[in-house]
């Protein structure tokens, strides 16, 4: 840090929140470096929780602390939504939203202006789809859509990144074709309504012919991901994929939120517990292999002991493996927020046995993998994941190597084994 007898740093990234914010904070970070900032520390927000928020607040407070001399500058969904509560602090010199960060020519310096923040709802505020996005140089996360189009009655997300936006398909090829001349193994589409993709778009393509043009141009590339999908929007062509492209990994992380059709309809979901029980019944058909996760919400206002039920068993149900847990936390401004809570403590009880539920279920899924031979991309820290995201640990081999491991155990949140 200048004026304390170190040398000047370079650009930090905090980031919170989605994989599309991990592809965004890397844009941002490389366009900041190559405009030569120095001290820079961006904090790339979330607003998907209220505990979201205050945790960017907190970590804003410390990294003041830490880096004194260090400039700040607040971004991402909830400096979009709220700027107000970031301008505020002292520790704070810039707020960017969510369309301007996507400018490279945004992190050349500040012109003086503490807020600069657009109408991310107006047809002139778009953002740029960003195509590249790495982690560990082992997979790349590619963005190929952004905003949302649907109100469900709990997220804020829509007034922070705007109506839905696709990337041009040949954009996306180009990129997919250079992350695998480039030599990474495994590619993640992500998007903040990942199967709106192509609506906006000439002929509106679909997800699914999305995944297969991909595979067919690049034939390099050995692993092709999805990050979260809403469940009743999956195409045909996509479902057909995980039957037919073995290079479409099987694992399928599912917006579910809750297996209870009265409180999906309070929730303004578009799907009901039928259809998402149908689809994960129709796709592991079709690849048995396949291992699914799902984000659930705790404690939605009105949801009864009935109702939680209905979402605990859905565990089962959908064979679910993987969760992510979420106790309702009311957005301001959210129709959810005037609904009648549901109790803190029962919230938290609910949650509880959630995650129990899907611990379960992963020691279960675990159990089942000894014995096996699995195919693994290491990482870094001395772990890989096999084709279904399950986390084995490989001790010293090196990242991004794709070797097989036999499964002598189960490590609790890793599986053990042996390099062959």
């Amino acid at each position: 840090m200048t004026g304390s007898g170190q040398r000047p740093q370079g650009v930090e990234v905090v980031t919170f929140g989605c994989r599309l914010n991990l592809v965004e904070s890397e844009a941002m970070r490389r366009a900041a470096a190559a405009q030569g900032r120095q001290d820079l520390v961006i904090v790339n927000t979330c607003a998907v929780t209220a505990e979201a928020t205050r945790q960017a607040r907190q970590a804003i407070r410390r990294i003041k602390r830490e880096k004194p001399n260090s400039e700040i500058i607040v971004t991402g969904c909830a400096a979009q939504i709220d700027p107000d509560q970031f301008i505020r602090m002292a520790e704070v010199a810039q707020v960017i939203g969510n369309a301007e960060k996507a400018d490279p020519d945004i992190w050349a310096g500040s012109d003086g202006a503490r807020v600069k923040i657009s109408n991310i709802m107006s047809g002139d505020a778009r953002p740029g789809v960003l195509s590249e996005g790495v982690e560990d140089h082992t997979r790349a996360f590619l963005a190929v859509q952004t905003g949302c189009d649907h109100r469900c009655s709990f997220c804020i997300i829509p007034f922070g990144r705007g109506p839905s936006r696709s990337a041009p398909l040949e954009t996306i090829l180009d990129a997919a074709r250079d992350l695998a001349s480039k030599g990474f193994r495994e590619i993640v589409l992500t998007g903040v309504d990942l199967t709106s993709y192509g609506h906006d778009l000439a002929g509106a393509p679909r997800l699914g012919g999305l995944v297969k043009a991909i595979l067919r141009a690049a034939p390099g590339l050995e692993r092709l991901r999805l990050s979260s999908i809403d469940c009743i929007e999956a195409d045909a062509d996509l479902i057909d994929a995980f039957a037919a492209e073995p290079r479409l990994m099987p694992h399928l992380h599912l917006s579910l939120q809750s297996g209870d059709d009265l409180i999906l309809k309070r929730m303004k979901r578009r799907h009901s517990r039928a259809e998402a029980v149908r689809l994960c019944a129709k796709i592991k058909k079709l690849r048995p292999e396949i291992v699914f996760g799902a984000d659930l919400i705790a404690g939605f206002p009105t949801e009864t002991d009935a109702s939680f039920e209905n979402t605990l068993a859905l565990v089962e149900d959908c064979g679910l493996t993987h969760l992510h847990v979420f106790p309702f936390s009311a957005r301001p401004g959210t129709p959810a927020a005037r609904m009648p809570f549901v109790a803190a403590s029962i919230v938290k009880e609910r949650a509880r046995r959630l995650r129990e539920a899907g611990a379960a279920a992963l020691r279960s899924h675990h159990e089942a993998q000894i014995g096996k031979t699995l195919r693994v991309l290491t990482e870094r820290g001395g772990i890989g994941r096999s084709a279904d995201f399950t986390c084995i640990r490989t001790l010293d081999a090196p990242p991004s190597r794709m070797i097989d491991v036999k499964i002598t155990g189960n490590g609790g949140k890793a599986l053990e084994g042996a390099i062959c």
